[in-house]
């Protein structure tokens, strides 16, 4: 059963929800065309980072995390995080580790599918009405919170001068397809809802998203459009999951990178989907997808990403399908760099880069 099937509907995701098959099993999926590389070719393929980039990487190797496909989801929740790498860093080189300020942060709930949904709200100081970010984290759906991604949504909200609202969403294996995407959708529109008592202003509502959060960001602004309701402003999406073929060319160049490798995204496609025809479906395979009349967007991908060639592939398919879409590729940079401006050049610029696209779209660098 495909999703598209049932956008043209409010009721469209909980009727999937509701009548689709589910495998309880996560391990009997498979990503299309997972070829093996040997890690001696991948070694002698892969990009090298540049200095910068490769002193995080050398201190997260520091911080000794496991192979993220040999554990359960709860313990690869537990693991080492890029962001902790960067913590670590900063307290050797004997910088401040405090997270950027912005004017005001607060937590609050919501509900989704039953369930109580975190989210992070993140205000510049004034007295608005300010545009309006809804942020989704990443973590393959499975692993990371709103703490793991905290740095991004405060550069944007001070960057952009806009409210960022970074929604968490259930994740797998507890919760399978289409459950995060469902809870983005939910927090997207609770947005629209609310964005009045947030000091923020309804008709300036954006979305953006890293990794799985990029794919869940177009996948919003999919269902927006086949439901009917509010389309995006604009989308930012940084190295988005964008299919499901682990055998691209930058799988395969980058098939032993760090922090994410093809092992570990094989490992999130078996924990959130429940079938291999989930990977079909066009909220994940958002390459193939009908991309025509969703806003325009900012695609950023990573040179050492195993997710660049369809992060690059996906916004030559948008601009194909009419969407104004400005792409770049950081050269020497990894996956997860992009909430790294407190240590990375190129994290300072790609920020400056989704700021730029932000008020583009809310129409406020005229």
């Amino acid at each position: 059963m495909i999703f598209s099937k049932h956008l043209n509907s409010g009721a469209g995701l909980l009727l999937l929800a509701s009548t689709a098959a589910c495998s309880g099993r996560g391990d009997t999926i498979q990503a299309r065309a997972a070829a093996p590389l040997d890690s001696a070719t991948a070694s002698r393929t892969m990009p090298a980072p540049d200095p910068q980039m490769q002193a995080v990487l050398t201190q997260l190797a520091a911080l000794d995390p496991r192979p993220i496909p040999q554990l359960s989801a709860r313990e690869a929740r537990k693991q080492p995080t890029p962001a902790d790498a960067v913590k670590a860093l900063l307290k050797k080189q004997g910088k401040g580790t405090r997270p950027e300020r912005v004017g005001s942060v607060v937590n609050r709930t919501i509900s989704s599918g039953g369930a109580s949904i975190p989210i992070r709200i993140y205000t510049p100081a004034g007295p608005g009405p300010f545009p309006v970010v809804v942020y989704y984290h990443g973590g393959g759906w499975v692993i990371a919170d709103l703490d793991t991604y905290d740095a991004s949504p405060r550069a944007l909200s001070n960057l952009a001068n806009a409210v960022v609202v970074s929604s968490h969403y259930r994740q797998a294996p507890e919760h399978k397809f289409p459950a995060a995407h469902e809870d983005a959708f939910a927090a997207y529109r609770w947005v629209l809802a609310n964005a009045k008592s947030l000091k923020g202003d309804s008709s300036k509502v954006a979305v953006a998203g890293e990794s799985a959060g990029g794919n869940l960001a177009a996948a919003v602004s999919m269902m927006a459009r086949g439901s009917g309701a509010q389309m995006p402003a604009y989308q930012v999406l940084v190295y988005p999951i964008a299919g499901f073929d682990t055998n691209t060319p930058s799988y395969r160049e980058n098939a032993a990178a760090k922090p994410l490798d093809r092992p570990m995204m094989q490992w999130f496609f078996k924990q959130y989907l429940r079938t291999p025809e989930d990977g079909k479906n066009p909220m994940i395979d958002l390459v193939h997808a009908d991309l025509k009349g969703l806003p325009a967007a900012t695609v950023i991908t990573a040179e050492i990403d195993p997710l660049r060639s369809e992060g690059k592939a996906l916004a030559d398919a948008m601009r194909a399908a009419g969407v104004e879409v400005d792409y770049r590729n950081y050269e020497g940079s990894a996956h997860e760099f992009f909430g790294m401006g407190a240590l990375l050049d190129d994290a300072k610029a790609a920020q400056q880069q989704a700021a730029a696209g932000l008020k583009k779209g809310f129409g406020l660098n005229r």
